[in-house]
């Protein structure tokens, strides 16, 4: 034992063995019953055929391991990097709080505390706390101090494991909130879908639409300001969601005017939830630069707030504004139609010509935003409010309002935008296909990709191109008894089917009746 001789520091040589068995046993328990309960959550997705959604839980599966793998590497090299000794000066440096003395002994004592500890600041004690936590911690000679105390080590476990825990459940909220928010359109395509679309069809001028009336704005800033605050009152109407919905059927998919759009929007949401919900690489690299701006008297928490702030209302505008690009390419024209009004997708309509920007985007913000959460409650739990590390209450109170306002307009209007705008461009995502078939086309798209890279031809061909083929082509469809056709002439490597005839190598899908 290192310091009094008292229980606080003993090791497990000298700990009683029930004591040991008791909490494994809780460990153990707990992390079975987790596991077990993803296991099932699996399995009912599974059973529904829900495969977008068992992909997403995968995802979230691979986090936790990731965590368990820092986990890990924070147990085992701590040890080591106690065993690092640099000079008390260069703590001066970055500090999040500000010195309380500049005496000697006093500035030595004071980093160590910065270092993970709220113990009183005694010489002696504090060395005997540090050995007890490693044998590498107290070889430091005089006017240096370890990199990171344990108990620093320790918190920073606990910060990285609340981060992506909350990461999770915020991306979770948003997209039920979402969903929600969308609940209406599932009423809306089948009252479309049960329309009549067999009446003599009648000339309209194009200015008297409902669509074209509400979106339509002839000066370019009064269309901005519309769509800035479009965004935040009923964001997609019944006139919009036909529309938009009749453009992506006649672009994509002409032959099925009854295809469920609902339906493939949901998918498609399902399955960029499973891209939402995970931590990127370059999500890692902005918490280290976050922790790094922590530094006293720059307020950098507060500043970087702003960002998602604004950059989601920014977004929000521009999907709305998307939808009043689609209406003004159809005044520019049209002065009259005939029958049901047509917009045409585009990816000319978003930025850089990618609408996958916007789900980067969306990403970042939902990101940071967990970020700013977890890093409050973290310095709450461990600290306190009203802690120098924590900052104070004018820069706080604004950051929490800013949180609350993000998860709230990203679920209630951007995310329901985003689902349905993200249609508009000119290409149409893999969730197209139903659920069953994903499996045989993913397998067929790898051999794509393969003969690709080797110059060979792909053709439907094979075990994974029959299933493929047997699932499309196999029964009639039940709206309209059309039958539909893979034809491959080579494999083009992709993230979603696209239909670009300029391009020599395409998987096209065809149709024939």
């Amino acid at each position: 034992m290192a310091g009094g001789g008292g229980q606080e520091g003993a090791s497990l040589e000298f700990t009683p063995t029930w004591i040991i068995a008791i909490v494994c046993a809780v460990i153990i328990f707990i992390s079975l019953f987790f596991e077990r309960f993803l296991h099932y959550v699996g399995k009912a997705l599974k059973h529904k055929k829900n495969f977008a959604l068992f992909e997403a839980l995968l995802k979230v599966k691979e986090e936790l391991m990731l965590l368990g793998f820092i986990s890990i590497l924070l147990s085992v090299f701590q040890g080591a990097i106690q065993r690092i000794c640099i000079e008390d000066s260069v703590m001066l440096h970055g500090l999040p709080c500000k010195r309380e003395s500049s005496a000697d002994s006093v500035s030595h004592l004071s980093s160590i505390r910065h270092y993970g500890t709220n113990f009183p600041l005694h010489f002696t004690g504090m060395r005997a706390l540090l050995a007890s936590g490693s044998k590498g911690s107290g070889h430091c000679k005089n006017g240096k101090v370890p990199l990171l105390s344990l108990e620093a080590i320790h918190q920073l476990h606990i910060f990285i494991f609340v981060l992506a825990l909350t990461h999770v459940v915020l991306s979770l909220i948003t997209v039920v909130l979402g969903i929600t928010q969308m609940r209406d359109w599932k009423n809306w395509e089948a009252k479309i879908q049960e329309q009549d679309d067999t009446a003599d069809k009648m000339v309209s001028h194009v200015r008297e639409l409902p669509f074209i009336k509400k979106r339509f704005k002839e000066n370019a800033i009064v269309g901005w300001l519309h769509s800035f605050g479009k965004q935040f009152y009923d964001p997609i109407t019944i006139d919009d969601y036909r529309t938009m919905r009749l453009g992506f059927i006649m672009m994509h998919c002409s032959w099925n005017p009854e295809f469920n759009f609902y339906k493939y929007m949901i998918r498609a949401l399902e399955t960029d939830f499973k891209k939402v919900v995970g931590i990127s690489w370059y999500l890692w690299a902005l918490v280290i630069v976050f922790l790094l701006l922590n530094v006293n008297g720059w307020h950098a928490y507060f500043w970087i707030s702003f960002v998602p702030f604004m950059l989601l209302f920014v977004l929000g505008a521009k999907l709305e504004h998307i939808i009043s690009d689609l209406a003004k390419k159809v005044v520019d024209q049209h002065h009259a139609i005939i029958g049901n009004l047509v917009v045409i997708p585009s990816d000319d309509l978003f930025w850089f010509k990618s609408p996958k920007l916007v789900l980067f985007f969306i990403h970042y913000i939902l990101f940071q935003n967990a970020f700013e959460i977890a890093y409050f409650f973290w310095i709450l739990t461990i600290y306190s409010f009203d802690s120098c590390i924590m900052g104070k209450a004018a820069y706080i109170i604004p950051r929490l309002i800013f949180s609350v306002i993000i998860q709230a307009v990203c679920g209630y209007s951007t995310l329901p935008l985003y689902a349905i705008v993200s249609h508009m461009g000119s290409r149409f995502k893999k969730a197209i296909l139903p659920d069953h078939m994903h499996e045989s086309f993913e397998q067929w798209l790898a051999i794509a990709r393969n003969n690709k890279i080797k110059g060979k031809k792909t053709t439907n061909e094979g075990t994974a191109g029959n299933k493929l083929r047997g699932a499309l082509n196999g029964n009639k469809t039940t709206n309209g008894g059309y039958e539909t056709h893979v034809v491959a002439q080579s494999g083009v490597e992709m993230q979603e089917i696209q239909l670009e005839p300029e391009q020599e190598t395409e998987i096209e899908i065809g149709i024939h009746k």
